[in-house]
């Protein structure tokens, strides 16, 4: 399951909230399918292949099948857990299996409980269209664990003054934008803005800037529906020239070659 793989698929086959009572135990069986347990609460010992593993809330568990799991909670510290239990495919139909560690501590993330509840109650209302939104909030949750498990980055983790000047780009990057007034926007003076937006981001405004233009230009050439002069013009490049030099440094190619060529 990479990036480049394409688009994917849950087939939800099992999903539910439990709050452990005292008695708790899981037979030894074979996982079917996917499954993921995430702990939001106590405590639990898992054998899995025929290794304890002692995990508490926080811990989560990516299970391939064929996988061979059994469990116990503890009276005074009853588990309560998220399950879910799915096949994921890719849009010709094959089975493919996320490369998720078995058994990972990723810490109580509101973001993901907040999936998985109304991934619950989508499920169970059962509303027209709930297989489409359920599968959206599962592939939300597997995002995350992505991200968690194996970017090893978490983008909910940041300055928000950063995090808010980036989505206020996204929405503008077609106007005139300056480090000023974007330091402004967020409070802050531009010479300290600057500093801290390539600390969270990795480049400078400018760079930053150019890159989210770019890549815009190239998805409006990719369209067909745009030529050289239009896509710059739209993506607030007024020297055609400069244009020319940023595309072809930030996309490796001159913009002409994402133009898709006319069918014979």
């Amino acid at each position: 399951m990479t990036e480049e793989a394409g688009l994917f698929i849950p087939d939800i086959q099992y999903l539910v909230y439990r709050e452990c009572p005292v008695d708790w135990r899981l037979k030894p069986h074979l996982v079917s399918d996917y499954d993921i347990t995430y702990i939001v609460g106590g405590k639990a010992r898992y054998t899995i292949n025929g290794i304890r593993h002692e995990l508490q809330a926080g811990s989560i568990l990516c299970l391939p099948e064929g996988t061979r799991k059994e469990a116990v909670t503890y009276p005074d510290h009853r588990m309560h857990c998220f399950s879910v239990n799915f096949k994921l495919k890719d849009t010709a139909g094959r089975v493919v299996v996320p490369p998720f560690p078995l058994v990972k501590t990723i810490g109580i993330r509101d973001d993901i409980i907040r999936f998985f509840h109304e991934l619950i109650f989508t499920w169970l209302e059962k509303q027209p269209g709930y297989t489409i939104k359920s599968g959206a909030l599962e592939l939300l949750v597997l995002h995350r664990l992505y991200e968690l498990t194996v970017y090893h980055h978490d983008s909910t983790v940041g300055d928000i003054r950063i995090q808010q000047s980036i989505r206020y780009i996204a929405q503008n990057y077609t106007k005139p934008l300056t480090v000023k007034k974007l330091a402004a926007l967020a409070g802050l003076n531009a010479a300290y803005f600057g500093v801290l937006f390539k600390q969270e981001t990795g480049l400078t405004v400018h760079q930053y800037l150019a890159k989210t233009r770019i890549r815009n230009a190239g998805n409006l050439l990719q369209s067909g529906a745009y030529r050289v002069a239009e896509a710059a013009e739209a993506c607030g490049y007024g020297d055609i020239y400069h244009f020319y030099k940023q595309f072809k440094a930030i996309m490796g190619m001159p913009p002409s070659q994402c133009i898709p060529r006319a069918k014979t």
